[in-house]
This record gives C-alpha cells, structure tokens and sequence, in this order.
C-alpha cells in the first residue's frame, strides 16, 4: 500500500512539474499565434534592391532583376510582400522588410481598447494560474518527502489536490479571454498589423499541453487520495468485523462459564441442603448389636 501510494504520488509531482514548465514557458514566449501579414513593397533604392517598387528610376539597371516591380496601376497583388509574424501575450513580433532580423511592439498597445481590461484580465489569471501551480507541487513535494504520518500525507494530498484543479481552472479561462482578444485584434486593430493569414503556435500548444497535464495531476491526487481513504475504511471494516466475532466468542465462553459455575453451584447447594435435613447413609452401632 505504502509503495502504490509513493508511485501515485511521484507522478502527481511529475505531472505538476510539467505543467509548471509548459505554462512558464507559454507565458514568456510570443509564439501564441503566428502567420503573415501583407504590406506594401518599400521603394527601391541603394540599400533596397531587392522586393521592392521602383517608381521611374532607372529601368535598364533593373530590368534584369525579378524582384524589382516597376509601379503601375495594374500590378496588383506584386505591390505587396507578406512577412511572417508571431505573437504572444506581451509581445507581437514581425519580420523587417527593411533589414534583417526583426521588430518587436507591445500586443497589450496592439489590442483595442474595449479588449484591455479582458487582456489584462487574462493576464493576471495567467500569474494567478502559475502561482497556484507552485503551491500545489509545493504541497505535492512535502507530501512525497516530509510527510511523517500517513493522515498528515492525506491532509496534504487534499490540499494539493485542491489547489492543482482551481489552477487548472484558472489556466483555462486565462486561455480562452486571450484567445478572444487576438481574435477581436485581428478584425479591429491598427491597419498595418492584421494579419492576412494566421494560425495558432507552439506557446499556445504548450499552454494548453500544461493544462492538461495540470489536470491530470489533480486526478491522480484526488485518486491517491480517494484510494487511500477507502483502504482505511476497508481495514477499519475488516478489524472492527473481528473485533466483534472475538467478542461474540469471548461472550459466549463467558455464558458458558457462569452457566457451568451456576449448575456446580445449585449441585452443591443441593448437597448441603440433604445433609441439613438428616439425609444420611446407614450408620453401624460399635457394639454390633
């Protein structure tokens, strides 16, 4: 029992302990949500001769290169490039068109203001989510190390458990709120952001990837527990149940006792009583007459 109950306990802790990583790492990066955005080629110059409009320059240098696009009003779509892009919750990241590597602006600026208290919001339950993640392995841990007793382990198994499901719950609708606000910031935020494609990341895989571990953990404590407690009545059960057929035996040799003291008892009173009343055998005269 005491090694099942180790077991349960160790993956519990691991369990928890994979759910910490994920959603600190989820709440660190800016790949959440990521796809392209489509803006306008940037003229061509000295510095930017590739993938770029050339409004009249110099035609017989550039003739020759494919990237160049010479400005019309027909040229549609090659008037544009799309970069690649990537968000998380702080941050929203964009390839730069100008030079290498990319730029970096504050998604909290990006959302509209009618989604910043839900941002925010979500946010918070983001912390809320992680804090409450370390308690719960803090807990997790006394119990599989420092628990001296068996009850003190279930009183900290409970309490585990406890706060394990509320952080779960928390991450979920920490979850749900941001993914509400990137949709909303898709369709009304500033112009030379929305994407033109775009699709869920690795940040959010992991989020939600901590959330299910998150909840397991807090089955396989609520399971430990339970499993335990049953145990204890089960034993408790099958003691009290000899208790009482030692009982019944030690009641009944009892009856049996005082019943045969009670029969010796009546015989000998019997006896005395005859003995009393002159009730004797022949007696023989010393004369013999």
């Amino acid at each position: 029992m005491k090694t099942n109950r180790r077991c349960r306990a160790l993956l519990a802790v691991s369990l928890n302990l994979m759910a910490l990583l994920f959603s600190t790492t989820a709440f660190i990066t800016t790949h959440w949500c990521e796809g392209t955005q489509r803006v306008p080629k940037p003229s061509c110059g000295k510095e930017k001769k590739t993938n770029c409009l050339n409004y009249g320059g110099n035609e017989t240098a550039n003739e020759t290169n494919q990237n160049v696009v010479h400005y019309s009003w027909e040229t549609g779509d090659d008037r544009f490039l799309f970069r690649y892009f990537h968000t998380g919750i702080w941050y929203s990241c964009e390839e730069n068109i100008n030079a290498a590597g990319e730029k970096c602006r504050s998604f909290i600026d990006l959302a509209p203001a009618s989604e910043k208290g839900v941002l925010w919001l979500s946010v918070v339950s983001e912390v809320l989510y992680i804090m409450l993640l370390v308690v719960g392995f803090s807990l997790m841990c006394l119990e599989l190390f420092h628990s001296s007793s068996v009850i003190d382990g279930l009183k900290l198994n409970a309490f585990a458990a406890v706060f394990t499901v509320l952080s779960g719950l928390l991450g979920m609708v920490a979850h749900m709120m941001y993914t509400q606000v990137f949709q909303v910031t898709v369709s009304l935020g500033p112009e030379d952001w929305r994407p033109h494609s775009w699709d869920y990341g690795w940040s959010f895989c992991l989020a939600w990837g901590s959330f299910t571990c998150c909840m397991a953990a807090s089955v396989t404590t609520l399971n430990s527990y339970t499993k335990t407690v049953i145990e204890f009545r089960h034993k408790r059960k099958i003691f009290e149940q000899g208790f009482r057929e030692e009982q019944n035996f030690l009641d009944q040799e009892a009856i049996k006792y005082f019943r045969e003291r009670s029969v010796q008892s009546v015989t000998r009173a019997g006896e005395v009583s005859m003995d009393s009343a002159g009730v004797r055998g022949p007696r023989l005269s010393p004369t013999g007459g």
